[in-house]
């Protein structure tokens, strides 16, 4: 044992360093707070019933009725119990204090990935701390995607895996290729994990490409055989994960439409409409200059920089406000809100923050290009490149169109722009491994001395440019400028010079922003071109060099990421836990002992904004992934005019409004809501989905039912009766488990007020079960035979049950591996 640390002193030093830096870094944490982010909280308002009902029961439903009327829980939070990631990426966010954990998975796999490279200790500290400090996953922390940044974190676990699978250490490096494959998946971030894969993809395309030319195919051949049983391992401990998603993503909004005539708001027929959606946040061409100069296009959309004394925008606007310091900056306010007068004037519709790697790392990137001979460097050039293009999707529409158009589920992703998270790893790998090739000695020094001076020449002279002459290549101004200045003149009574000295106000504000930032850069470059000559020429010693290199990285990058996610994005837990408090009205309506009715929120904007499920089963809600049936039913019944009688049939028992006047919030009980369940004494079939929603534009759900010509099969009409004398009610609710009774003198047809899912929703008349079909749309419907009878719908989809049983045979399997593959190298070593 004191061998065994005797051997990893120095690593269990860097990674206790890592400890230190993100308890400093995060150091609200220490006086009990946490991210108030607005993804968090609005999770946590979507968790509403589903974090109730496993709080009494002890296990948490498959389904919630908390938003847009009802919908898996699989894409908000479920269990997965038999499925050992889960354990693992629980180990991972709970050990530490948010987001501590996420932070040191960054630093950790990313070093790992370094040390299995066989980089220097502290130059792979170095190349950890410019991965995982990157301004983009500390931009998604502030923003409060934490599954994006988990999955982001194993990136370079599972490339180790890959590179020890094909130096031939098939059975160590194919166990932690499946453990950190599945860990992965089950961050639950499938974008992310189709980036790395493509990426893996053309990894495995260069080493095939070698291994021909090398004569070393059968050892590749086995390589790829335990990739591949690694790949199938991580899959089934994922099988439930997996199913239901996949199950679920062909019914989301994401799928195909159901009407042949669609308005298509998130993607769907229509691919014009689909590609548009994917594309609304591209990466602009010039803005990837900003992987070298931060703010080079202003940082995020916001106006820090505008509202301080000294900015140009502020002086202007105080000639019109007199020099009021709060009028002066709620007139800044207006105008940011009203027409985009921002620091940040790229081509995305609004962004939290850019893509930033780093200086000193850009600088030897480049510097990488020109000494770097190992074959991973073409993998990272032709990623680093390919990404970037992708990135740019609209922007540069002749690669992305053919990934859109042809390359397997690339069409499903939107914000292309994110698929830099993987050239974030790219960039600072090539510029660790440069310094490492340096120090191989490999290429003579008067070599490694010329490519230096070349790399920094070409970084360090862009930086110094932009910081002389920053209007040589960039203008500052937004595709829409002469819009904005000319929407500003008429709020100014058509002073038309007065606004065209605000804007230049506001583009001289920008420039200077990015006048600041490029000398910053320019002097970090001056910096490290000093450091790395001086270890070149041996002036200082390896340690010495890569520790202060690692030093200035963590400095330059911490000093930027400080801009977007600082000490003011936390706050104490109670104010998280106490985030949502009711008003009146929500209060009142808690009191109705009704277990299952439905709220029509009028106050928020009802279909993007989560807050209402706090509180209520909402007809609205947010979620990015919302059935296609009732995203349409939202478009045709709802987005131009509230549609009565739909909102009859979803049970919609109380609208909440609000005083323009005095801003007063009300509520009004509505009289016709259908109820859980009702019987109807006609049914009208539809032939397809555009008449059936044609259908529900007006009618009376109480007294007949709209049904799709394809169940008329499941109806017998002899059978039924009028319904008269009948009566049905719900006896026990329970988000995946509904109890009804009824009584009826002949057959009748039933609908509930439930949304139809047809993937795991079975209907027991008493305890049989029985078919049941979809009628108005969206709901359920089913023909009851007559008689006292209990009928019940349980939500028992075979993607989660059946998925997980083969995620705990996945499991168990994957422990053994393991074991036995630390039990393998452990004996070799040994041995030798």
């Amino acid at each position: 044992m004191n061998n065994w640390f005797k051997a990893n002193g120095i690593h269990l030093a860097i990674i206790g360093f890592f400890v230190i830096i993100c308890f400093v870094y995060f150091s609200p944490v220490l006086q009990g707070k946490a991210p108030a982010t607005s993804d968090v909280l609005a999770a946590k308002a979507m968790q509403t019933e589903i974090m109730d009902f496993k709080a009494k029961d002890g296990k948490a439903p498959l389904w919630t009725n908390q938003m847009f009327g009802g919908m898996p829980a699989y894409q908000i939070w479920a269990q997965y119990a038999y499925n050992g990631a889960s354990y693992g990426i629980r180990l991972i966010t709970s050990t530490f204090p948010s987001p501590i954990g996420t932070v040191l998975l960054l630093l950790t796999g990313a070093y790992f990935m370094f040390i299995v490279l066989r980089v220097n200790p502290w130059l792979a500290a170095a190349g950890a701390f410019a991965f995982a400090f990157t301004m983009y996953n500390f931009v998604l922390i502030s923003a409060g995607h934490n599954n994006k940044v988990l999955a982001i974190g194993f990136f370079a676990p599972i490339i180790s895996g890959f590179i020890l699978t094909l130096r031939g250490k098939y059975l160590l490096g194919g166990s932690l290729t499946a453990l950190f494959l599945a860990l992965m998946i089950r961050a639950n971030h499938v974008q992310m994990t189709y980036y790395l894969l493509l990426s893996i993809l053309i990894f495995m395309g260069i080493e095939l490409y070698h291994a021909y030319k090398g004569k070393t195919l059968p050892a590749f051949g086995k390589a790829v055989g335990a990739l591949s049983a690694a790949t199938l391992l991580a899959v089934m401990v994922n099988a439930g994960v997996l199913w239901t998603t996949a199950e679920y993503a062909s019914e989301t909004n994401r799928g195909k439409s159901n009407l042949t005539t669609t308005t298509v708001v998130d993607g769907g027929s229509s691919n014009a409409k689909a590609k548009e959606y994917a594309y609304g946040w591209s990466q602009g061409i010039g803005e990837s200059f900003t992987f070298l100069i931060p703010d080079l296009y202003g940082g995020a959309t916001s106006i820090n920089e505008l509202v301080k004394p000294e900015s140009h925008m502020y002086k202007a606007i105080s000639e019109l406000t007199g020099g009021d310091p709060n009028q002066t900056t709620q007139a800044i306010q207006q105008l940011a809100g009203n027409l985009n007068m921002q620091q940040y004037w790229g081509e995305k519709p609004g962004t939290s923050g850019g893509y930033y790697f780093g200086a000193i790392i850009c600088f030897l990137f480049v510097f990488g290009l020109f000494i770097v001979r190992s074959p991973m460097k073409w993998w990272i050039v032709a990623t680093t490149v390919l990404f970037i293009l992708l990135s740019f999707g609209k922007n540069f529409p002749l690669i992305s169109d053919l990934f859109f158009d042809y390359f397997p589920l690339y069409s499903k992703f939107r914000a292309v722009e994110s698929i830099l998270a993987v050239v974030g790893l790219m960039v600072p790998l090539l510029a660790i491994l440069a310094v490492k090739e340096a120090q191989d000695g490999n290429v003579d020094q008067k070599t490694l001395i010329k490519k230096l001076q070349l790399s920094a020449a070409i970084t360090g002279g862009f930086a110094l440019i932009v910081a002389i002459m920053p209007t040589l290549f960039f203008n500052f101004t937004t595709a829409n400028h002469a819009e904005i200045v000319q929407a500003l003149s008429q709020s100014l009574q058509n002073n038309t010079s007065f606004a065209h000295k605000i804007a230049n106000a506001l583009i001289d504000d920008r420039i200077a922003i990015a006048r600041s930032d490029a000398f910053r850069s320019f002097i970090l470059i001056v910096i490290g071109f000093g450091l790395v000559w001086a270890f070149i020429t041996k002036k200082i010693s390896v340690t010495m060099a890569c520790g202060l290199l690692a030093a200035i990285v963590l400095f330059d990058m911490w000093q930027v990421d400080r801009r977007y996610l600082n000490n003011s994005n936390f706050t104490a837990k109670s104010n998280i836990t106490n985030h949502y408090q009711p008003r009146d009205v929500d209060t009142f309506i808690a009191a109705d002992k009704d277990p299952n009715f439905r709220v029509l929120d009028l106050t928020v904007n009802t279909f993007q904004d989560a807050s209402p499920s706090a509180f209520h089963k909402t007809i609205g809600g947010y979620h990015a992934a919302k059935l296609k049936r009732y995203q349409e039913l939202i478009e045709h019944q709802f987005s131009k005019s509230i549609n009565q009688d739909v909102l009859d049939m979803l049970n919609t028992k109380y609208i909440i409004t609000q005083d323009q006047q005095n801003g007063s919030y009300k509520m009004q009980r509505n009289s016709t809501a259908a109820g859980n369940a009702w019987i109807v004494p006609h049914v009208q079939f539809a032939k397809d989905a555009d008449e059936e929603m044609k259908a529900i534009s007006s009618f009376d759900p109480k007294k007949e039912a709209i049904v799709d010509v394809r169940y008329k099969s499941l109806l017998d009409e002899k059978r039924l009766g009028p319904g008269t004398g009948s009566m049905i009610k719900l006896d026990s609710y329970n988000p995946d488990h509904l109890v009804y009774s009824y009584s009826a003198p002949t057959d009748v047809i039933a609908v509930f007020s439930e949304i139809y899912y047809d993937k795991g929703w079975n209907m027991y008349v008493d305890n049989v079960k029985k078919p049941y079909f979809r009628a108005d749309y969206v709901l359920r419907a089913a023909q009851l035979p007559a008689g006292n009878h209990k009928v019940e719908f349980k939500f028992e989809p075979v993607s989660y049950y059946m998925g997980e049983k083969i995620s705990l045979a996945g499991t168990l399997l994957l422990v053994v591996c393991l074991g036995f593959a630390f039990y393998s190298e452990n004996k070799k070593k040994k041995a030798a």
